[in-house]
């Protein structure tokens, strides 16, 4: 790798360690994971930071983070960290991307900016503690809502593609977004999950929701379980509802996107994962819809199926028909309901070793079908950014083309020769 760059890029300098990048860089971007954020900048953070530089971060939690920069960095140093809201095989192109001035010159703000401007992404200015809201209310939940999926068909010994009931429509979304989850890796969700307190509570009540539910459907009490399902829907969907907003999703994009052969007849389902979901969000008072412009291209596909099934009446009528008295998918929705519980209880606890034994060991279960995965969802994404954003998504898109100029000051602080090596920003990145 460090000849193949020194070929193509004769600007980049490899190091041996993050001591020379450290040392060298006017821009430093920690790139770890959140549980060993600590470790790492006490580790170059003092010792090696050029003066002046600005650091940033990554990682999906900024609380851990900013905490051990204002712990190990000097106080000539400026923070300015960064969180791109999507995963690494979405395009940047108009997806999020929060920019957190945190301890700064109005000047480094606008470097960083300028630089992270290359991506094409929509940037949010938040502080800390409102880009660690807003991730575990649009990330927390839906994430452990697909890792107990998983979790689930993995117990019963299940392909869902290879089963008629799991295929088509709402099916062909919860089974491209929980393999697509699972052939990430584990730490980009155990982090944001544990490191949390506000994804803590929102995941604690989804598994307390599923469970509730269940008990609903399992003794049959009908009306009580209609009420609380349309309560909920009612404070969730009520604008969109009222107001004739379109469907995000429609049956045409929903059908679209199959891992397996669709059936002619669709085999009905209770959706528990999609009614516990609404539950949540109505217990802890969460409007999704608050959240949109830091939404990942996974909340809105989350938020579009649970969407499609609360606004369209007779779908939520045959869902609550289906819960009370149709046993199909009863082993499932017990496995689910265990699987919930278990995500749940690993993140209260705190331990990420055993967030990691469970993640791996459901995912090399999932791994031979995880390419076909991929393709199917980034282009399931791409559909949607078409429909919510108006405008057609080039597939071959890359923001990566150059980074942008910024002139050096002679009256800044950074000293007239901050930005050699033909007037780019040095970015330094830490990856251990």
């Amino acid at each position: 790798m460090p000849n193949i760059l020194k070929q193509e890029q004769q600007n980049v300098v490899i190091f041996e360690d993050g001591y020379g990048v450290s040392r060298s860089s006017d821009y430093i971007i920690y790139s770890v994971e959140a549980e060993a954020i600590d470790k790492v900048v006490a580790q170059y953070g003092r010792a090696a930071t050029k003066k002046y530089a600005i650091v940033g971060g990554q990682t999906s939690c900024k609380a851990p983070e900013v905490a051990a920069f204002e712990r190990h960095l000097p106080s000539d140093i400026d923070i300015v960290s960064c969180h791109s809201l999507h995963g690494p095989n979405v395009d940047p192109k108009n997806q999020p991307l929060v920019i957190i001035k945190h301890r700064a010159s109005q000047e480094s703000y606008d470097l960083v900016r300028n630089v992270m401007s290359c991506f094409g992404s929509k940037l949010v200015p938040l502080t800390a503690i409102e880009h660690d809201r807003i991730t575990a209310d649009t990330q927390a939940v839906t994430h452990a809502a697909f890792l107990s999926m998983g979790t689930a068909w993995q117990a019963n010994n299940q392909f869902p593609w290879e089963l008629t009931r799991y295929i088509g429509g709402i099916e062909n979304v919860k089974c491209n977004i929980t393999l697509r989850i699972y052939s990430n890796k584990w730490h980009v969700y155990a982090g944001l999950a544990i490191l949390n307190p506000s994804a803590k509570e929102q995941i604690r009540q989804y598994a307390e929701s599923v469970t509730g539910l269940f008990k609903l459907m399992l003794g049959g009490h009908r009306e009580e379980l209609e009420k609380r399902i349309k309560t909920a829907g009612e404070f969730v969907f009520k604008a969109g509802a009222r107001t004739g907003e379109p469907l995000l999703l429609s049956d045409e994009v929903l059908d679209q996107f199959s891992l397996g052969i669709v059936p002619k007849e669709r085999t009905p389902n209770n959706h528990l994962s999609l009614l516990a979901m609404v539950d949540c969000w109505w217990k802890l008072r969460i409007v999704p819809y608050d959240h949109m412009i830091c939404s990942t291209p996974l909340f809105r596909l989350w938020l579009g199926v649970t969407e499609y099934l609360f606004r369209k009446p007779a779908l939520l009528n045959e869902v609550i028909n289906t819960a009370v008295e149709d046993n199909t998918f009863r082993s499932d929705d017990l496995e689910f309901t265990f699987a919930a519980r278990g995500w749940s209880d690993c993140v209260s606890f705190g331990d990420f070793s055993s967030y990691r034994d469970r993640f791996e060991q459901i995912q090399s279960y999932f791994a031979p079908r995880f390419p076909e995965a991929t393709r199917v969802g980034n282009e399931m994404i791409r559909v949607l950014l078409e429909k919510t954003q108006g405008k057609p998504q080039r597939k071959d898109q890359c923001a990566w083309d150059v980074l942008p100029r910024y002139p050096p000051s002679s009256t800044s602080r950074m000293g007239p020769d901050r930005l050699r090596l033909n007037e780019y920003v040095v970015i330094g990145a830490t990856r251990l």
